[in-house]
């Protein structure tokens, strides 16, 4: 009967009343409101109007004020807030005597942990809190002997492992049942605490109380609520509830209900229910639980006590509409009355939030923007990329850094030419290697997924990786690679080998043995229906980071806003490219140089005219080669003959031009604007491209306006020499063709000396673009492939708060971003200014972004939905005000603002 056991006066019993007319309701509300427990902000009394929040109470408390407010059939609860506890933690107790006044005689109680943040832990509930010996011979007359043995066992165990610290196993061992078990766990107790079990229940609630606060302020649970992202100092509350017990004559028993499915989203009523139970013993593995709704598969619930199952929908669903989330309610049948114990949120996959969000939305309980915040942007991969099952068994046998998300099952490959050889026998492969280079990528194409044993977020396979849409995990030093024999080796000895099967997860950066079911990507409706109301709200551009026509349909796909970075060097590396690119590499005379330039010309120029095809109009911001020449020639004696055969070349020929080409530090050698003033002729074949593909798109479609970008630049005098050779191309290609057509010429800054100088080098771009990879390199004098060797320990130790390549380092890099920014528009002020580097894909980097004026962020194409999000949140957090209060640049909307 609803309302009938909700907060009543310790006089009623439950069952004395089969009616409560609203009359009697707000007497009893009224009355509730009155005590004195129900006006103390430390020890509350749980009434409707109650002093409590989730700052200080915790959300659990909370929670269970605002189904009090509802009118449930909540059992009588006492809240501690984060400050008794606290308090209770260093020793100083609260009156018991004062706190167990509300539970009347006898009482028989639970107690819960109330944090915060839902997903920061806490110590488990503790139940039965109240038997004794007299307790259990009244309960023995009145649910049985068996059944009130199994209670007092269960809170004999519990207290003299939870709150004793004793040793489990002298309480398991016992083989005993019924009455003799049971006494032999009051000997045991006894024995080992050289004291009787205690009868007094102000006694053992305060046990319960003190163990539980002094274990959340453990050295341990510190470590691991931080690892979830709670501070430092998070409180504690704790909640002291009446037990409702599932045990006796009629229907009892306790379950679990809730109104979606956790991985899906869907509507359908999920949960389970296990007669002559109490707490989630309905849930425990091996437990004969029943079905809650009907179900051929066997009995349920509504079969059992339709009426009972009919109230808890009810129930469900009105927490949904008011508390405005989909909640699990936790719920106990005594004689088959409802109690409602507390109620939390679905626990829910990526694809289910989403689909939970938009379902809210649409049904008018949450506005648009609410949706949107509720939705961690990075939750997003889920949908992106096939996932591991998370009701698959996982055999993790390695753990790296989550390079690029997704999962992918192959045979092991070791090369980049054995990869090609199973894609054409259409077997799925993940190529293993300590880690890649550029003449990698044909392999990487192949590939299904891709594991290094070096390397960091920023690495060649990462960014390879996120922009492929590649799962990729990197820098396994767990481990051991040997390439040679083709094996790796993990830390518990197992061998694989050459076709081998493995799984790689790039989500959470793990390897798993064997072929675990994974769950395919997912962009229904529900992810459209949120990513249009993401645009909506969007105030700074998204682009793309797209370097062949593949990847720009997929950042097209994903409404893309143009492509802020394309990396001409990727196109070179296909095999008939490869070969003359070679060619012009060893060419001594300039006319030699030139004719093998002018065989990459109209490859350059088909691929740059279907980027503008698949773009319609959109911008297309092209990086001007970028890397040094030595990265285009093969490593090893094996590849320095084959390349002498191609060139007809003797070996030693090309080993001496190999060497010769080497650099110590070629990321800061020969490269980039340098080569292109020393090697002209390789920037005039790709601005010849560009024009001459400008007009050849231009004819079929929208017309293309390009953006040039010059990489590397420290100088202005450098964007000087290269503008005049451009522009004279351009000039030639206006007569050859007889079209005119307009560009843009920007800079890539990637040196601080370009950040510092950006009011000089301005005066001849039209945009500036910070490619925060290289900066962030330079700025740190720190090898970004190297660097994960030893940057989770810089992090541990907090020399750094974050890796800085993988989230932006605001200060530091985050300042020459904003010098350059600003000397730029001042010396230009309708300068485009923008990041294309990988941080461009970071939630925490469009904050910096769009608070520093930027135009607009690139990142690869998969992170584009993320950005898209994630700029979308941090609008409607400024037109809300929310963020003021939050730590944080972004955030899904915590449990406890749900009103």
């Amino acid at each position: 009967m609803k309302g009938a056991a909700v907060q009543q006066d310790p006089k009623i019993a439950p069952a004395d009343k089969a009616v409560e007319t609203p009359q009697d309701r707000a007497e009893r509300f009224a009355a509730l409101d009155t005590h004195p427990l129900a006006r103390d902000p430390d020890v509350t009394l749980i009434t409707p109007r109650a002093p409590m929040s989730p700052m200080t109470h915790g959300g659990r408390a909370k929670c269970l004020q605002r189904l009090v407010r509802l009118d449930m059939p909540v059992p009588r609860t006492v809240a501690l807030s984060f400050a008794e506890v606290h308090r209770i933690a260093a020793g100083k107790m609260p009156d018991m005597k004062r706190l167990l006044e509300p539970f009347g005689e006898a009482p028989l109680l639970c107690v819960r942990p109330s944090s915060e943040g839902a997903d920061w832990g806490g110590p488990g509930a503790i139940l039965n809190i109240g038997l004794n010996d007299a307790r259990y011979a009244e309960l023995s007359a009145r649910i049985g002997t068996e059944a009130a043995c199994g209670l007092y066992r269960r809170f004999i165990q519990s207290y003299a492992v939870d709150v004793a610290r004793l040793d489990p196993d002298e309480f398991e061992e016992i083989e005993e049942t019924g009455e003799a078990g049971l006494q032999a766990m009051l000997r045991a107790f006894e024995d080992e605490m050289e004291e009787p079990f205690p009868q007094d229940p102000a006694v053992q609630l305060a046990g319960v109380l003190r163990s539980m606060a002094r274990a959340w302020e453990g050295t341990t649970a510190r470590i691991l609520r931080e690892a979830k992202g709670a501070p430092v100092d998070a409180g504690l509350g704790l909640v002291v509830q009446e037990l409702a017990l599932g045990l006796g004559q009629g229907e009892c028993g306790s379950g679990v209900i809730q109104l979606v499915n956790s991985h899906s989203g869907h509507p359908q009523i999920t949960g389970r229910y296990l007669r002559q139970s109490q707490g989630r013993d309905a849930l425990q593995q091996g437990a004969e639980a029943i079905f809650l709704e009907d179900d051929p598969r066997g009995p349920s619930l509504q079969e059992l006590a339709p009426e009972a199952f009919d109230e808890l929908i009810a129930h469900t669903q009105l927490m949904r509409k008011r508390l405005r989330a989909e909640m699990q309610a936790e719920f106990t049948l005594v004689n088959g009355r409802v109690h409602i114990l507390d109620g939390v949120r679905v626990a829910r996959s990526g694809r289910a939030a989403v689909r939970i969000a938009v379902s809210l939305a649409e049904d008018g309980i949450i506005p648009h923007e609410e949706a949107l915040l509720r939705i961690e942007p990075r939750a997003l991969n889920e949908l992106l990329h096939r996932q591991v099952d998370p009701d698959a068994p996982r055999d993790c046998i390695a753990k790296g850094i989550a390079a690029s998300p997704g999962a992918a099952t192959g045979i092991l490959v070791f090369s980049a030419a054995e990869a090609q050889a199973a894609a054409a026998r259409n077997e799925p492969c993940i190529l293993v290697r300590r880690e890649t280079s550029p003449e990698d990528i044909r392999g990487m194409h192949a590939a299904v997924g891709v594991l290094t044993e070096r390397g960091g977020m920023t690495s060649h396979a990462a960014v390879i990786g996120r922009g492929m849409g590649l799962p990729c995990v990197v820098g396994v030093s767990d481990l051991r690679f040997q390439t040679r024999q083709n094996t790796l080796t993990a830390a518990d000895g197992r061998v694989f080998r050459e076709g081998d099967v493995l799984t790689i997860d790039g989500t959470n950066g793990e390897v798993l043995a064997g072929a675990p079911d994974l769950m395919e990507a997912s962009l229904d409706e529900a992810f459209q229906t949120l990513m249009s109301w993401a645009d909506d709200m969007c105030d700074i551009g998204i682009r793309a980071n797209a370097d062949t026509p593949a990847d720009a349909q997929t950042a097209r796909n994903f409404a893309a806003q143009g492509i802020g970075l394309c990396r001409t060097e990727h196109m070179f590396f296909e095999a008939d490219r490869l070969t003359v690119m070679r060619e012009m590499i060893f060419a001594d005379e300039p006319q030699d140089r030139r004719a093998a330039i002018d065989r990459l010309l109209p490859m350059q120029r088909a691929d740059f005219a279907e980027l503008f095809r698949i773009m319609q109009g959109q911008p297309v911001c092209i990086r001007l080669f970028d890397p040094p020449l030595h990265e285009f020639l093969p490593h090893d004696r094996a590849g320095h003959r084959e390349l002498a055969e191609a060139l007809d070349l003797p070996l030693s020929d090309v080993t001496r031009r190999v060497e010769a080409l080497s650099e110590y530090n070629p990321m800061l050698g020969m490269r980039g604007v340098r080569l292109g003033i020393t090697v002209p002729e390789i920037y005039d074949m790709q601005a010849r491209a560009i024009f001459e593909a400008t007009v050849e798109a231009s004819r079929d479609g929208a017309a293309v306006v390009p953006e040039i970008m010059i990489p590397l630049v420290s100088a202005k005098r450098e964007v000087e020499l290269v503008k005049t050779r451009i522009d004279a191309v351009a000039a030639a290609v206006r007569v050859e063709t007889g079209r005119n057509f307009t560009y843009r010429l920007g800079v890539m800054v990637e040196t601080p000396r370009a950040a510092l100088r950006a009011g000089e080098i301005a005066q001849h771009s039209a945009f500036l673009s910070f490619g925060t990879n290289d900066l962030t390199q330079m700025t740190y004098g720190l090898s970004r492939d190297d660097a994960g060797r030893f940057m989770s320990k810089y992090v541990n130790l907090g020399v750094y708060p974050e890796d800085p390549f993988h989230t932006l380092d605001t200060d530091g890099v985050g300042e020459l971003l904003t010098i350059g920014a600003e000397r730029g528009r001042a010396a230009r002020p309708d300068l485009t200014v923008s990041i294309c580097g990988e941080h461009g894909g970071s939630p925490e980097s469009i904050a910096f972004c769009r608070a520093a004026g930027f135009d607009y962020v690139s990142c690869s194409p998969f992170r584009v939905p993320v950005a898209r999000l994630a700029a979308a949140q941090l609008a409607v957090a400024d037109k809300i005000g929310w963020i003021a209060g939050s730590n944080r640049p972004y955030a899904a909307v915590p449990a406890q603002y749900y009103s």
